[in-house]
C-alpha cells in the first residue's frame, strides 16, 4: 500500500487519502527528488543517481485523476527507505562497512591519551560540512514530504483539511527526553550529580548502562536509580564498536543484550556510537531503541533517519536523536554556548516533533560543560512551563506512540471520535490547507472528546 506511511504518520481515517502509481517502478533504487524533497528508491520516470546530487524531479510526473493522486513512486518505499538507512546501506545481509582503523582502533582506545583520541576523531570527521545529505543540524525530508503529499491529496478530492490523533498526548506541541549513555566507571560516580541536576529542574531521565567488562553493573545501583524515577536501559554489551561488525556477530551478542534486558527490567537499547543496522533489529527483544541520528554528519557511522518522529522498525519503536551529542559538541565542535542545541530544539520543535539529548556523565567532568548542562536543563523547564513540550521519559513515549499507533478516527453523528486504548490521552487535530502549505489546528479539549464536525 503505497499510502501506508501517510496514513500511519497520521492515523487519519484511509478516506482522506487516495493515492495510486503513474507506470511501473524502475527495477534499480536511487536518488531522485520530488520537487525539493529528496528521495531514495524505485520510480517510474526519469533516472536515478547513486548520491543525493544532479537529482531528476518527478514532481511534473505526479496527476490527479478521478480524485485520485497518481505519484511515480511509492510512497512508503521511499519513507522506509530514509527511516532505515538504506539509501546508505551495505548489500543486503552484510554489517555496515567499518574503516580499517576500527578494529585496531578499539583494542588501543584505552591505551590512548583523551587529547589523542579526539584529534584522532577531528580529523576523521573533518568533512562533515560537506555532506550533502541529509541536512545538518536537522532534517525534516520524511516530514516535509509526507506534509506534501497530503496536500496533494486534499487537493485531489477537493477537500481543505483531514481531522487526525494528534501526534502526543493532551495535546502537546512537541516533546523532549533526556538520556545518559554511561561508558565508564567514573561516569557511573558521577550519576548521582546529573540525577541531582535533572531534579532540580523537574525532569527525569533515563540512564543506559553497558552490561559487561566497563564497570559492575550492580542491581542495587540500578534498584536505587530507579527508585527515585529514573529509567534504566541497555547501552551495547561492551562497547567495543563491534556489536554489529558482522551478522553472525550481533546474533551472538544479541542474545546476552536481551538476556540483560530481561534481568535489568529495561524495555529500550541503545547501541554503543550509535552503530546500528536497522535491517536486524527483529533480533533485538526490546520495546524501543534510540541508536539512530537524524542526520549523522558527526557520527562515525554516516547517514541519519531524517524525521523528528518516532516510528515502527518491525515492533520496536524507534526514538531519534535529533540532537548533537554532548560529546561532539563539546570536544569536537568546541561549543560551550549551547546554540546548536538550541537551534536544532526549536527546529524540532516548529516540526512537532521528539527531541532527544544525549549527555553523558563520563563528559561531565568541569564547569564549562556542567554549565552548559545546566542551561540546556533550565531551557528546557522554561519548555514546559510555557507549555511548549511534553517532558517525558523514553519509556513513556514509546508506551504513547504503541498506543497511539493503534488509535483509529470514526464517525460520530456529525463529528468525530477517537478509539482506542489511550483515547482519553489523545486529541483531535485537523490538518488544513492554508494556500500553499498545510497548518495543524487543534480543537478544544471538550470537542475533541465529544465528537467534531466532520468535514
Amino acid at each position: 500500500m503505497i499510502a501506508r506511511a501517510l496514513t500511519e504518520y497520521y492515523r487519519c481515517p484511509d478516506e482522506f487519502v487516495s493515492m495510486a502509481l503513474v507506470g511501473e517502478l524502475s527495477p534499480d533504487s536511487g536518488f531522485f527528488r520530488f520537487g525539493r524533497h529528496v528521495c531514495y528508491g524505485q520510480s517510474s520516470c526519469g533516472y536515478r543517481t547513486p548520491t543525493p546530487t544532479g537529482l531528476y524531479d518527478t514532481r511534473p510526473a505526479a496527476i490527479t485523476s478521478g480524485g485520485r493522486l497518481h505519484v511515480p513512486f511509492d510512497l512508503s518505499q521511499v519513507v522506509d527507505n530514509l527511516r532505515l538507512e538504506r539509501y546508505a546501506a551495505e548489500p543486503e545481509g552484510t554489517a555496515p562497512q567499518q574503516a580499517l582503523w576500527q578494529r585496531p582502533y578499539y583494542s588501543l582506545r584505552p591505551l590512548i591519551p583523551a587529547s589523542l583520541r579526539r584529534a584522532l576523531q577531528r580529523l576523521y570527521l573533518r568533512d562533515w560540512k560537506r555532506v550533502p545529505f541529509p541536512r545538518w543540524p536537522i532534517d525534516d525530508t520524511v516530514d516535509a514530504m509526507l506534509e506534501r503529499l497530503l496536500l496533494l491529496c486534499l487537493r485531489s478530492q477537493g477537500i481543505d483539511r483531514v481531522p487526525f490523533v494528534w501526534f502526543w498526548p493532551d495535546g502537546a506541541p512537541s516533546c523532549a527526553i533526556v538520556t545518559h549513555d554511561i561508558e565508564t566507571a567514573d561516569g557511573f560516580d558521577r550519576c548521582a550529580w546529573l540525577m541531582d541536576a535533572d531534579d532540580s529542574a523537574g525532569i527525569k531521565s533515563s540512564f543506559q548502562v553497558v552490561p559487561e567488562d566497563r564497570y559492575s553493573v550492580a542491581g542495587p545501583r540500578l534498584d536505587a536509580m530507579r527508585a527515585r524515577g529514573f529509567e534504566i536501559n541497555v547501552h551495547d554489551l561492551n562497547h567495543d564498536g563491534r556489536l554489529f561488525s558482522s551478522r553472525e556477530e550481533f546474533l551472538r551478542r544479541v542474545k546476552k543484550i536481551n538476556a540483560y534486558a530481561r534481568a535489568f527490567g529495561a524495555r529500550g537499547f541503545r547501541s554503543g556510537s550509535l552503530y546500528r543496522h536497522p535491517d536486524w533489529y527483529d533480533a533485538l527483544n526490546v520495546a524501543y531503541d534510540m541508536s539512530i541520528p537524524n542526520a549523522g554528519h558527526l557520527e562515525i557511522q554516516r547517514g541519519g533517519c531524517c524525521t523528528v518522529m518516532p516510528y515502527f522498525i518491525g515492533d520496536i519503536v524507534e526514538l531519534p536523536l535529533t540532537t548533537t551529542q554532548d560529546y561532539t559538541l563539546f570536544h569536537i565542535l568546541k561549543d560551550f554556548s549551547n546554540d546548536v542545541w538550541k537551534n536544532q530544539i526549536e527546529s524540532v520543535m516548529a516540526r512537532h516533533g521528539l527531541v532527544s539529548l544525549i549527555v553523558h556523565p563520563d563528559y561531565q567532568t568541569g564547569d564549562r560543560p556542567r554549565r552548559a548542562y545546566l542551561a540546556l536543563l533550565d531551557q528546557l523547564s522554561r519548555l514546559r512551563e510555557a507549555g511548549r513540550c511534553w517532558l517525558a521519559l523514553p519509556g513513556d513515549v514509546e508506551r504513547w506512540w504503541r498506543a497511539r499507533s493503534r488509535m483509529t478516527l470514526v464517525r460520530d453523528g456529525d463529528g468525530w471520535r477517537v478509539e482506542g486504548e489511550g483515547k482519553d490521552r489523545a486529541r483531535i487535530a485537523y490538518a488544513e490547507l492554508d494556500g500553499d502549505e498545510i497548518v495543524h489546528r487543534l480543537e478544544p479539549v471538550s470537542a475533541s472528546h465529544v465528537g467534531v464536525s466532520a468535514p
